[in-house]
């Protein structure tokens, strides 16, 4: 039987990402915006603000997840599909969709990043077990997709991660009724057959400015749920784009803030 385990959990959440740690993280976030849109690399950036701001490891992650450059954003939402799936067939990014709606059921941390995707801190690390709330992740990817009217889904999942057979297998029995054709399949190479495709279903930074159309599916899945989830950060960053040019506008790291 699958274990009861509080999926992305961390007990310094409570504290690394409280209201008043939420600004600080904004703050820094568009200090790291701003030097990405400069040239600088998402890590180098975070390790100059983070060490300015003296925050934690998983705050840092918070803010690698959530931000990036002006232009990747653009991309992002352009490429970003929102409706007439029907008849359509997804590939789905299956960890990376499976895992933060697992995160949601468990009442764990999720962060709402800028190109509006929802990101864990949980790290995979090839390391995956099935856990109370998996079957309850994968009935709410089925019922989502019956009400898109897709007429085939394909989960690719890393076949190289512990435990990926298993959640093939339960992929297809738990859907195997539904209205849609649904496929699992196992590859050694599981991004590299995400690039260049249309209709991805993923959250993955590296994917979405390499695919050619994407579909934020678990943001669709969990506002169309009754769901309600208490620890989603909101690191969106919303005015991101209101600049005329992404080299105009003072230096926030000389603003004096």
């Amino acid at each position: 039987m699958p274990k009861a385990i509080r999926r992305g959990y961390a007990p310094t959440d409570e504290k690394d990402f409280s209201a008043q740690n939420l600004k600080l993280l904004c703050s820094a976030q568009q200090d790291i915006f701003y030097l990405l849109c400069r040239g600088y690399g998402l890590e180098r950036a975070v390790t100059f603000v983070g060490d300015r701001f003296q925050f934690s490891a998983r705050q840092r992650m918070a803010l690698a997840r959530a931000t990036c450059s002006r232009k990747e954003l653009l991309s992002r939402r352009e490429k970003e599909r929102t409706r007439d799936f029907c008849g359509a067939a997804l590939l789905i990014d299956g960890f990376n969709v499976i895992i933060p709606l697992e995160i949601a059921l468990s009442d764990s941390t999720l962060i709402r990043c800028m190109d509006e995707t929802l990101r864990d801190l949980a790290g995979l690390h090839g390391s995956y077990r099935l856990i109370c709330q998996t079957d309850a992740a994968i009935g709410m990817i089925g019922r989502e997709l019956t009400a898109m009217r897709i007429a085939e889904a394909t989960f690719i999942l890393d076949a190289p991660v512990s435990n990926a057979g298993r959640l093939r297998q339960r992929i297809l029995g738990l859907l195997q009724s539904c209205p849609f054709r649904a496929k699992a399949v196992l590859s050694d190479h599981a991004d590299g057959m995400l690039y260049g495709k249309h209709l991805v279903a993923t959250g993955d930074s590296v994917i979405l400015d390499r695919c050619g159309s994407w579909v934020n599916l678990v943001a669709r899945i969990l506002e169309d749920s009754s769901l309600s989830c208490h620890h989603v950060i909101d690191l969106s960053l919303p005015g991101a784009l209101g600049g005329q040019d992404e080299n105009s506008g003072a230096c926030p790291l000389a603003s004096g803030k």
